[in-house]
């Protein structure tokens, strides 16, 4: 009989939670029943919400979680303020965040240490095993090695389970199309995200028949924070996206839904993870971000909006180092917005054809999606627009009516989803990684002596 396994993983993020950590979790615990335990820990990360402890804590599989607060006081001390035990034997897995901290936290509960890597593999000389999403430059290192593939690929196996209970809990038909509106997680993104979204499902309600609109709702933020950004007292910038307002109506059955002026019902969708859901809809219209990367996984087709209202919109995109602090202050930040805004165009357009853009009596929007580049994840991978990228001051009836042509043309809906399964490739990588962490940590599930 072996010694009880630590298996601990470090992330950052909701993205990261959804699309790596929960696959990893899932296949680990079909892998090995039992004589190991399951800690996330979670690292700082500036784009972190700080809900992140409570998000893993719903999943199964996982047996504790350090919140990020508690990350720099573990280091120091290998010790928890709610006192957590640790087995002599153990393996740190890198699923999110910086992957040196998962090697300062090897070394300091003197376990062995796995990364996980999408584009670059650090610190190959002080860790145990590397494992890629694609094959990449290695350096000399002694580390095991696996090409394991894309672990947001196997969202797609766990999509699979209950798909009969979405449609059923909405009340829709099984031809009855299905249209998400994934309207962001942080402030930013919803004051623009949340009415522009609304309005298009008023649209898409008019429709012959009826189009019918569900809200992810992020793990991060409850209905009364959402239903907030309906509000034009709370939120200012409503009138900037020709959006609409809403109600929240919690119902003593059946799901919470917002409900506009004319009627229009949006459902809220709560329930974690939410794949099956995903896996129920026709299309999803998206804001920029790891939500992009995950639809992929589930091959579900999308339309992406970079609204640019009064090009406040851009405040919206996570920037980073001093540009994101500036674009934050409430007294500079619109004009720094601006400022930031043009100056990626014009790097991507160079000087000369940004100067003609800005001569133009009119701005030329194709022309500044050009110099602003791909921002969803399936086209970055791809090289190229496999989903479509609405920049500019965007127009919910217009959005409307593309949803609807998508829908009146299947064909173009399917192309999209063979492109995206292309970008993402098969389903199996959290199984390999499992096999490479359990390796590296002396306990293969193939030892007929592991429980």
């Amino acid at each position: 009989m072996k010694q009880p396994l630590e298996v601990v993983i470090l992330s950052n993020g909701p993205g990261e939670l959804a699309t790596w950590v929960y696959p990893f979790v899932t296949a680990l615990r079909q892998q090995v029943k039992q004589g190991i335990r399951v800690s996330v820990v979670m690292v700082p990360c500036p784009h972190a919400s700080g809900q992140e402890a409570e998000i893993a804590r719903r999943y199964p599989g996982v047996d504790r979680v350090l919140p990020a607060t508690e990350f720099w006081h573990l280091v120091r001390t290998k010790t928890t303020r709610s006192k957590w035990d640790w087995f002599p034997q153990g393996v740190v897995v890198f699923l999110g965040g910086d992957q040196l901290f998962a090697v300062l936290l090897a070394k300091r509960l003197g376990y062995r240490c796995v990364l996980y890597c999408e584009w670059q593999a650090r610190w190959q000389r002080w860790v145990d095993g590397i494992g890629l999403r694609r094959p990449l430059p290695m350096g000399k290192t002694s580390a095991k090695v696996a090409v394991v593939g894309d672990l947001m690929t196997d969202v797609q196996a766990l999509a699979l389970d209950s798909l009969p209970d979405v449609r059923q809990q909405l009340g829709l038909a099984p031809e009855a199309p299905l249209v998400g509106l994934m309207v962001g997680s942080k402030p930013n993104k919803l004051k623009l995200g949340v009415p522009l979204c609304l309005a298009i499902a008023d649209h898409l309600a008019a429709a012959h028949p009826p189009i019918s609109c569900v809200i992810p709702v992020a793990p991060t933020l409850t209905l009364n924070t959402l239903s907030g950004y309906a509000d034009p007292h709370f939120n200012p910038e409503l009138k900037h996206v020709e959006g609409t307002t809403a109600t929240l109506i919690q119902p003593k059955e059946g799901l919470p839904y917002l409900e506009t002026p004319r009627g229009t019902k949006i459902y809220l969708w709560q329930q974690l993870p939410n794949y099956p859901l995903l896996r129920q809809l026709a299309l999803c219209v998206t804001t920029v971000g790891a939500n992009t990367a995950e639809l992929a996984a589930l091959n579900v087709p999308m339309i992406v909006l970079l609204p640019a209202q009064q090009l406040r919109v851009r405040r919206a995109h996570p920037w980073d180092g001093l540009a994101g602090l500036l674009v934050g202050l409430p007294a500079i930040g619109r004009q720094w917005t601006a400022l930031v805004f043009w100056a990626l165009v014009a790097k991507g357009l160079g000087w000369r054809r940004f100067w003609q853009l800005w001569r133009s009596p009119q701005i030329d929007w194709a022309l500044v999606k050009q110099g602003l580049g791909y921002k969803a994840w399936p086209n970055i991978w791809a090289g190229r627009e496999i989903v479509p990228e609405l920049v500019g001051p965007i127009e919910p009836a217009a959005v409307a009516d593309y949803i609807k042509y998508l829908l009146n043309h299947p064909q173009e809906l399917s192309q999209m989803r063979q492109d995206l399964q292309a970008q993402v490739g098969a389903a199996g990588a959290a199984a390999k990684l499992v096999d490479l962490t359990l390796q590296v940590a002396g306990w293969a599930a193939s030892d007929p002596e592991c429980p």
